[in-house]
């Protein structure tokens, strides 16, 4: 489908009205030019707007209210903030009582005391005005009007107090307790997890009450932790009742017809590479020597031809913006039919497909490269775990279970070596950070925590749809109007410094000077592996100096991967960029058109969409999987473990054990009795008396103190000699050195 005929259903839904009224720009111009406190009715004469439309207008300035970018004042007239000194921002909680405000306008954040916080919670958008400095320098705000109140419910556990019963919630940035009336429990009961309707937002000193709508059961039932993420943050998990009738409408099978007019692809070799777990297979690969080179085909489900612009199914999928991926659950971002069925690349029947074919040379380099429609038929799914014995070990059993497509796999590991090779010699950040596994139980309890190893197989697929992914973006970027890339800004300069000196005090260094590479962060990580023991820890430093990759239709680059463009296009399945970027390919080669201005700026909605939705999926797993790893260790409380010093802060360390990578704190106060300064810079705590050291990658002994669920948050407490204070050897030999160069003379007797 087109992506012109995308814009063009969008307009007609559109009021008609609406654009009789002018725009958002038109009316802070004219408000500017007013040059005082306006009403709404000598802003419609001076808009020309008819009595008709004035409802219009009303209905637009109140949007406008609830942005911050215009303000009521008590006698009902409009106002910019502007003019006011007023601020316009988000509200940021913490745990402790207090925020800060995040400005649209500004980088830095305005402190929030807790009498303020009061009056609102964590994601509220409010005006505010600069009130004070403190002794700290910090900005101090002060909240002149809430302008929109994000929270409309909340998850959390019922708690009954001297007779009055409230829900406590489970977002720790909220530190209001929601008074619940014996009314509007909906049949819960004190301890059970369940969601409530804010009825009243806090006012003055009057907390927030609501009604319970929901009872999600005992917080420690089976599934509670997915079940508390997705409504923490929003997630949509419930089909609509359009988006499963048009599911249940689509085809089991691919129809004969949708068959006509694409290139039959059915007899090459594909293969789907997947985990052992995985449901829906969007992207199969083949590859054959041809003309001294190679030619690889990476077959992509063609999910566009399924869910077409303007349908319930794309109205959906564009909202979830991606599939979130729990522990034990998926939410996917298209129905079941779909994701698991027609469009998911099973073996041994036909399948749709966006097959983009890539000419290569002898090494590795792109020569050329085309897209189409295509139908093929995988003749096998198979897991990385059995194509690493088959390439790498060469097990005999599976080597003959898999004999007909043994050419063919040899041929993509041959290319995978020169691709890698190539990814090498560009220069590419390849962080080969520690993943964990959660095995669960027959009651979907944790079983056991295992790691997660990387291996030539799961390479050899990224390699491939990295290919695909450039070649992809070159296209787009030739022939659309409005092409959506996949970003990663270069970062800060904040950061650069902080890096450079964590890594002097290893003796290593991050070249490139002001402006490093991503050959520059790679040669580093190189140089890295002389110090096994901390290479993870150097490696979790090095990416947080990086931004956040997102979308966007500005063509930035890539720099961790170290390209000029990139895009998404392997996975429509689950990312709907990579859905939209189908659409572009598929209608530029259709030869259809498209309004470049609007075009573009309805990607770029789409694109800070959908960046959005990935963070929000982000946090809800880390939420996810750290209840279950609370949860684990609840009856581990007593237990001794080794761990390693994976963060520090001015009121403690965090570990993280060995074996199950589980992280805790190590409250400063656990640490001995002795005043303990803290350097950011250098990642370390250091004993004012004792002289005794605690650094990043240190290796310490734990007990495990406390499990607590309700802040998700484990309690360690240190073991053995460092717990007593005593110093390694190398701390010894320095405070040995302090010592002698502030040598005090001997006493008298």
């Amino acid at each position: 489908m087109a992506v012109a005929k995308t814009q063009s259903k969008f307009k007609s839904k559109r009021n008609p009205k609406a654009d009789r009224v002018p725009r958002r720009g038109v009316i802070l111009k004219c408000l500017i030019d007013q040059g005082e406190p306006t009403s709404l009715a000598r802003l419609g004469r001076a808009l020309k707007v008819t009595k008709a439309d004035k409802q219009v207008l009303q209905q637009r300035l109140d949007r406008m209210q609830n942005a911050g970018q215009v303000l009521v004042d008590r006698r009902g007239r409009y106002v910019l903030p502007a003019k006011m000194d007023l601020l316009v921002g988000r509200i940021i909680g913490h745990p402790d009582g207090y925020g800060f405000l995040s400005v649209d306008t500004e980088v830095d954040d305005l402190y929030l005391a807790p009498r303020q916080m009061r009056r609102v919670m964590h994601g509220d958008r409010v005006m505010a005005r600069v009130a004070r400095i403190d002794r700290r320098g910090r900005r101090e705000a002060e909240i002149v009007e809430v302008t929109e109140w994000h929270n409309k419910t909340l998850v959390g556990r019922l708690v009954q107090e001297s007779g009055a019963s409230f829900v406590t919630p489970q977002d720790r940035r909220i530190s209001h307790d929601v008074l619940v009336a014996e009314n509007a429990k909906g049949g819960a009961k004190p301890g059970d997890i369940v969601v409530v309707e804010i009825t009243q937002q806090p006012v003055g000193h009057r907390h927030p009450a609501g009604r319970i709508t929901e009872v999600l059961g005992e917080h420690l039932a089976p599934g509670m932790e997915v079940d508390i993420a997705i409504r923490k943050y929003d997630l949509p998990h419930q089909w609509p009742a359009a988006v499963q009738r048009d599911a249940d409408a689509v085809e089991i099978s691919v129809a004969k017809a949708d068959q006509a007019k694409r290139r039959d692809l059915r007899e090459l070799a594909f293969v789907t590479i997947d985990g052992e777990d995985a449901r829906d297979y969007d992207d199969a690969v083949y590859c054959e020597p041809r003309g001294g080179g190679w030619r690889l085909f990476v077959a992509i489900a063609d999910v566009s031809h399924y869910v077409t612009p303007g349908s319930s199914l794309d109205a959906e999928a564009r909202k979830r913006g991606n599939s979130v991926y729990f522990p034990n659950q998926v939410v996917p971002m298209l129905p079941e039919a779909l994701s698991n069925g027609v469009c998911s690349l099973r073996p041994d029947v036909e399948r749709l497909a966006l097959v983009c074919e890539i000419a290569l040379g002898k090494r590795g380099a792109v020569k050329g490269y085309k897209f189409y429609e295509a139908v093929i038929r995988s003749k096998a799914r198979m897991t990385y775990t059995d194509v690493a014995k088959i390439l790498v070990d060469g097990e005999p059993e599976l080597r003959k279970k898999y004999r007909s497509l043994q050419g063919s796999l040899d041929d993509l590991y041959e290319l995978y070596s020169l691709l890698r090779r190539r990814r090498q010699q560009r220069g590419s950040i390849d962080l080969e950070l520690p993943e964990t596994k959660i095995i669960f139980d027959s009651q979907h309890k944790i079983d056991r925590i295992v790691p997660q190893q990387r291996n030539d197989a799961h390479k050899l697929i990224e390699e491939c749809m990295l290919t695909a992914n450039i070649c992809a973006a070159q296209y787009i970027a030739e022939h659309c109007d409005a092409p959506m890339y996949r970003i990663h800004e270069v970062p800060d300069a904040d950061r650069l410094f902080d890096l450079r000196r964590f890594l002097g005090e290893l003796g290593l260094q991050l070249g490139g000077g002001a402006k490093p590479t991503a050959a520059d962060y790679a040669d580093t990580i190189t140089a890295a592996q002389r110090f096994p023991k901390v290479i993870d820890i150097i490696q979790v430093v090095m990416l947080r100096s990086l931004k956040q990759a997102v979308y966007s239709t500005e063509a930035v680059g890539h720099f961790a991967l170290n390209y000029d463009l990139y895009t998404h296009f392997t996975s429509p399945i689950r990312r709907y960029p990579d859905l939209l970027v189908h659409r572009m390919i598929k209608s530029t080669r259709k030869g259809k058109g498209s309004r470049g201005k609007s075009l573009k700026q309805a990607h770029q909605d789409i694109s800070e969409h959908c960046s959005m939705t990935e963070r929000r999926a982000d946090d809800a797993t880390r939420d996810a999987e750290q209840w279950l790893k609370v949860e684990f260790m609840l009856d581990k409380v007593g237990d001794e473990f080794a761990g390693t010093i994976s963060g520090v802060t001015n009121f403690g360390i965090f570990v993280r054990l060995i074996e199950s990578h589980i992280e805790g704190l190590v409250h400063i106060t656990e640490l001995g009795s002795d005043y303990y300064h803290y350097d950011p810079v250098k990642y370390r705590l250091t004993g004012d008396r004792s002289g005794q050291v605690f650094r990043l990658g240190d290796i310490v002994n734990v007990r495990v103190m406390r499990a607590n669920l309700d802040d998700a948050r484990i309690d360690f407490r240190l073991v053995g000699e460092r717990a007593k204070g005593k110093q390694t050897g190398a701390v010894k030999g320095k405070r040995k050195g302090l010592a002698k160069s502030v040598r005090r003379p001997k006493r008298r007797p």
